[in-house]
């Protein structure tokens, strides 16, 4: 059986650390291809609630050296203006000293977005999916350890997703951020919107997060990790197990970690690993064995 491998690093060297994941398994012939990135700025929060500007700059560093061609962080926040967060996170900055490029979802016309419709959905009228990361040759997400009081239960890689759709139609108005936050199906929601695209890598960064409360302010643990795979769910599953081990909500602790409603759906419609034997830990350097050893317990709890 063919395994998502899901690589955990154990320091507190971002650069060090983020640069030891991506080339471990690497990105396939990056030279001259266009990149496009997703992080996770939801709001102006200190990470553990934001992307750390040191995670983004130690993947721009990898890109750069890799001869990629053009880099794009596009983005949207769902608790302040985006442009602002940006601004106050040091991303915009970054940019400019680095080299590349910061697309404002907010900003965009209806012609920088396709419809996504899904049979057997649970969208009332599909969504608007952001073209960008649709036409890249390379998508990148990089996301946080996190709950979500908000009836998500955790925000991870998948739920870093809803992030890359359109908050009102451009054309008409509607609000699909109001249709997610008020429907039972929520969590089964943010899986659905995982089905219009395939990352090729992800970071989840674990220095930090939160056990409860979340996704801008919550009870803080600190695991002291770095995690990556190309497999949104696995990378979910390690981290629905490291919160476990910390002491989590009771949401988040409630049955087997595949029966949460955001694994189960993505499972359910193919993006990644369909259980924990499907999944393999691996740490990539010795202070990471016991903490690799504890999450392969949950998983099979």
């Amino acid at each position: 059986m063919l395994k998502s491998k899901v690589y955990i690093i154990k320091t507190d060297d971002r650069l060090n650390g983020v640069t030891e994941l991506l080339k471990k398994e690497g990105l396939n012939n990056p030279r001259g291809k266009k990149v496009a990135i997703k992080a996770n700025y939801n709001s102006a929060d200190p990470f553990p609630a934001s992307t750390h500007i040191d995670t983004l700059s130690a993947i721009i560093d990898f890109l750069k050296n890799e001869k990629t061609g053009s880099i794009t962080l596009a983005e949207r926040s769902g608790m302040g203006l985006t442009r602002k967060v940006l601004e106050d996170r040091e991303v915009m900055e970054l940019s400019k000293r680095k080299g590349f490029d910061v697309v404002i979802l907010d900003d965009l016309d209806i012609k920088d977005w396709n419809q996504v419709d899904l049979e057997n959905g649970h969208w009332s009228r599909g969504f608007l999916f952001l073209k960008i990361f649709q036409e890249a040759d390379i998508v990148i997400q990089t996301c946080c350890l996190k709950t979500h009081r908000f009836g998500g239960h955790f925000t991870m890689s998948l739920k870093n997703s809803v992030g890359m759709i359109a908050k009102y139609n451009p054309a008409d108005g509607y609000n699909y951020m109001s249709e997610l936050h008020t429907s039972r199906d929520q969590r089964k929601m943010i899986a659905e919107i995982n089905t219009a695209y395939e990352p090729d890598f992800i970071i989840m960064d674990a220095l930090k997060g939160f056990s409860k409360g979340g996704p801008d302010i919550g009870e803080l643990i600190n695991p002291g990790i770095l995690i990556a795979s190309k497999d949104r769910i696995a990378i979910d599953a390690v981290g629905v197990a490291i919160l476990r081990i910390y002491g989590t909500t009771r949401e988040v602790s409630r049955g087997n970690i595949f029966q949460q409603e955001q694994i189960a759906r993505a499972a359910e419609l193919g993006l990644g690993a369909r259980g924990p034997n499907e999944i393999e830990v691996v740490p990539i350097n010795d202070d990471a064995q016991q903490i690799c050893s504890k999450i392969e317990d949950k998983l099979k709890e």
